[in-house]
């Protein structure tokens, strides 16, 4: 099949690498049109190398299926133009990450970099942390009824109580919650002008003076201490960690606590302020699960759908294959659109609507495969919780302004959710 037939018109293209886009909601329009007139097709766009764009749910997971024939570390694993992608190679001797996480890994590596900390978020484990959680979700539950009546629920509430879960979890002490959740915000927020560090995002600077090397430098002395005094957290398991008889080098060890100190509470954070604004702007559904608290698991997987808070990961082929009627060659890249696959007309019925009992709810958000999210369980239970503590007391609930979203090709969700409400 020739390319011209397979290339994404230009207008739907731009707004695959806009930022803006994935804030205004024209990101759902372009995937609905991709989704159905070419739900495989390739993006060519002035700056970036070309990429192909996989819309569809089925393409999605079978592409997420196969972690051989596409690989996730071989080129950059979020939409990068040439010259950041240029400049990162530079400064990490041709390797495409600034980080390698188990995000930018592949087989042999990523099980056995998995494995290191996996039990720790096992539904066995975690089941321990719930009486902490609720704890914690109560605190946060009386400080949005000490607003009295009104809030911004994702500064009040969102942003402080998954944080505040993983930063127990992994070791960080309560003081230092204030300076993660910034460091969290400025790195994946790099291209929101409100939430950007000054002068970010410089590719060539986030390393020396930026976002990665304030991460770094925190999690060196964090690291140094816990293999002189190990204790019971996920940071003694990484700072005392070997692979195959050997310690982790330093750069993934930053890199490990990087991604559980930042995916360990952003996208909770995302998914619970996605729920409040579901409920708000939905008075039926939010009728329904006060009537009935058995929906609150469902509810939750609703919110993780409606807003999937990651909403592109970067594939490339490791070899020339076929794959939905197009032919690929050795190192094409690939985007994979979660955010449309949890809108597929074929998958869900009346996919942009909030219902709190959807049931089929086959969503992607947590990807599938060997890249699984690792704190799925954690997310999950986190939030149920939240609102096993929230509904019973929370009367009424409205929107007091326009919610907005953050700016953001790979992890976006609510940057602000003004509401109204009554509480006992």
């Amino acid at each position: 099949m020739s390319t011209s037939i397979a290339r994404i018109p230009d207008e739907y293209a731009a707004n695959l690498v806009d930022p803006k886009a994935y804030a205004d909601g024209r990101i759902y329009e372009t995937y609905a049109w991709l989704r159905a007139n070419n739900p495989f097709g390739l993006a060519e766009i002035e700056g970036f190398d070309p990429f192909w764009v996989a819309t569809k749910h089925a393409d999605i997971l079978e592409i997420s299926r196969q972690n051989a024939l596409f690989h996730s570390g071989d080129k950059a694993t979020v939409i990068t133009n040439k010259a950041a992608d240029t400049a990162v190679r530079a400064m990490m001797g041709g390797s495409p990450h600034l980080v390698r996480s188990l995000v930018q890994m592949d087989a042999p590596d990523h099980p056995k970099y998995r494995a290191l900390t996996q039990s720790w978020f096992m539904p066995t484990n975690i089941k321990g942390l719930e009486d902490r959680i609720r704890g914690i979700a109560r605190k946060a539950v009386d400080r949005m009824a000490a607003t009295g009546g009104e809030c911004d629920f994702v500064r009040d509430v969102a942003l402080g109580y998954p944080l505040h879960v993983i930063m127990e979890i992994l070791g960080v002490p309560e003081e230092d919650e204030g300076r993660m959740l910034t460091l969290t915000q400025e790195l994946f927020g790099a291209t929101d002008p409100e939430l950007a560090r000054e002068g970010a995002p410089d590719i060539s600077k986030m390393l020396t003076e930026g976002v990665v090397a304030d991460f770094y430098a925190y999690f060196a002395k964090m690291s140094a201490d816990r293999r002189a005094n190990p204790k019971d957290d996920v940071a003694s398991v990484i700072a005392n960690s070997q692979i195959d008889g050997q310690p982790i080098s330093e750069l993934e060890a930053m890199s490990y606590y990087m991604i559980v100190a930042t995916a360990g509470h952003d996208t909770t954070s995302s998914s619970t302020a996605g729920a409040l604004w579901g409920l708000a702007a939905n008075p039926g559904e939010f009728a329904k699960v006060k009537a009935d608290p058995s929906l609150i698991p469902s509810l939750v997987d609703e919110s993780i759908r409606w807003i999937t808070p990651v909403k592109t990961f970067m594939r490339s082929a490791t070899e020339a294959t076929e794959f939905a009627g197009r032919q690929l060659a050795k190192d094409d890249w690939m985007m994979l659109c979660y955010a449309s696959g949890n809108r597929d007309e074929e998958v869900f019925d009346d996919p942009a609507a909030f219902k709190v009992d959807r049931k089929p709810n086959k969503h992607l958000a947590f990807g599938y495969g060997a890249h699984l999210c690792l704190g799925q369980h954690l997310a999950k239970m986190e939030m149920r919780i939240l609102w096993e503590e929230l509904l019973p007391r929370i009367q009424s609930l409205e929107l007091a302004e326009e919610p907005k979203l953050s700016q953001a090709t790979f992890v976006s969700g609510p940057k602000t959710l003004p509401v109204r409400f009554s509480m006992h």
